[in-house]
């Protein structure tokens, strides 16, 4: 089924002429009227398609038995070439796809779906653009490793309908801590109010895809879906990253000592027993409620991007102590993070904490 083939719907009454589509599963056909009705495609048939290929009119055959002498006689030297009629070319359908009210206010949604809602743990996840509006988008979904950006997906998505960016697996989950969509919207055969590019960088929160209640029902998706907001009524939306020690530090300085401190978040780093120095506990118990269906590598994983997020948030900050709270065990995670301390953050400097205070278990870094 095309562009431009006649359709007859196969549970109703009526048909029309295909005039485009939305998404994969829904086709517009215009009735007699003029008016794009959407249909699911498995509802239509084709009645009548418009090939290129053009059919010899009956008349135009030699009767069977007899030689077609068009096809085989020379035409004489000193005959005028034979005017033959051009090829009519294909019908090209300009269509106008229905708007919905209010759609003239851009809304962007970016979401992840889990392929099994009860088997959140180990599932793959698909990741989709969901456009809430009249305007056609070029768009550019991107991911960040340190300060290098990486091209995920580019192309263009239609009007009220969501677009399907990419799958990927639970072990691919760290790749998209760090994303950005950059959009660039407009009309097609109808005049409309421009509006400005869009780029906008998200913060994806990656332990929220080991919890079942972070996927919550949606007007987009069937099953349930994680949405972060890219663009809210025209507005693109801008995440604030606060921790709870400079907003604690912020409270003090205007004098609102009687206001309570955030309450920190559990694998949040927390000051330790001397002044100065910030605790981080790697221990999975302590980062994660539920680590059913997580491989060790995939936990190994997990405590690593929790050193990173750290030492990013403080690696400009000279003079500041951390103790990463790994425990003895088998030493594989001590080691892993030493192996960072070396290839990433070369400027600070590392040993063992104090054995008093935690065994063998911690390490001291020194942000220089």
């Amino acid at each position: 089924m095309k562009i431009g083939d006649k359709v007859r719907f196969l549970n109703e009454v009526g048909g029309g002429k295909v005039t485009g589509f939305q998404g994969k599963d829904i086709v517009l056909v215009e009735d007699a009227d003029g008016f794009d009705i959407p249909m699911p495609v498995r509802e239509c048939v084709v009645i009548e398609t418009d090939d290129y290929n053009i059919p010899m009119p009956a008349a135009d055959k030699a009767p069977a038995g007899k030689k077609d002498e068009r096809q085989t006689s020379r035409p004489v030297a000193s005959a005028s070439p034979v005017q033959t009629a051009p090829l009519p070319k294909p019908e090209i359908s300009v269509y106008r796809q229905p708007e919905m009210k209010g759609g003239d206010v851009l809304n962007v949604y970016l979401a992840f779906v889990p392929e099994d809602i009860k088997a959140v743990s180990t599932t793959p996840f698909e990741t989709y653009l969901v456009n809430d509006s009249n305007y056609y988008l070029y768009y550019t979904y991107l991911s960040a490793e340190g300060k290098a950006w990486t091209v995920r997906s580019h192309g263009l998505v239609e009007p009220n309908t969501k677009l399907l960016l990419e799958e990927f697996e639970k072990s691919a989950l760290n790749e998209h801590e760090r994303v950005a969509v950059q959009l660039l919207a407009f009309k097609d055969n109808r005049p409309f109010a421009l509006k400005p590019a869009v780029g906008v960088e998200l913060r994806i929160d990656v332990v929220k895809f080991y919890k079942l209640h972070t996927f919550q029902p949606t007007d987009f998706f069937e099953a349930p879906a994680l949405l972060y907001e890219v663009v809210k009524d025209d507005r693109p939306v801008h995440q604030v990253f606060v921790s709870a020690e400079e907003l604690q530090q912020a409270l003090l300085q205007k004098g609102t000592a009687d206001v309570q401190a955030p309450v920190q978040r559990k694998d949040a780093p927390k000051h330790g027993g001397k002044p100065g120095i910030l605790e981080v506990d790697l221990h999975i118990g302590e980062l994660l409620d539920d680590t059913r269906g997580m491989s060790n590598a995939e936990m190994l994983n997990y405590q690593l991007d929790k050193f990173r997020e750290v030492m990013e948030q403080y690696k400009n900050k000279r003079g500041t102590r951390i103790v990463f709270i790994h425990g003895k065990g088998e030493g594989v995670l001590r080691k892993a993070v030493l192996d960072e301390l070396k290839r990433k953050y070369p400027a600070c400097s590392a040993q063992d904490a104090s054995f008093r205070e935690y065994g063998f278990g911690a390490t001291l870094v020194t942000v220089k």
